[in-house]
């Protein structure tokens, strides 16, 4: 027996209605611990290049927010002050 589409995920929503909410916070957790079972981590070359290049861009973002500042300052007391 064929069933559609719509029924199946009709039967499928009622099923999941029927499970208590301590069990569907089990399968959730069931899900995300086989979810992180498939995450691929990074080698220990890979996350330090990572993290070399997020410290430069980081410190060039820092030198420019920096200089910006200092202009700024100078514009404000060169008008107020």
């Amino acid at each position: 027996m064929n069933v559609s589409p719509a029924a199946a995920s009709n039967n499928a929503r009622k099923k999941a209605q029927k499970k208590g909410l301590i069990e569907r916070i089990v399968q959730f957790f069931k899900e995300v611990l086989r979810e992180l079972k498939k995450v691929q981590r990074p080698t220990r070359a890979e996350l330090w290049k990572l993290f070399l290049t997020v410290v430069f861009f980081v410190s060039i973002v820092m030198v420019f927010v920096g200089l910006l500042d200092l202009g700024f300052a100078k514009l404000v007391m060169l008008v107020f002050g």
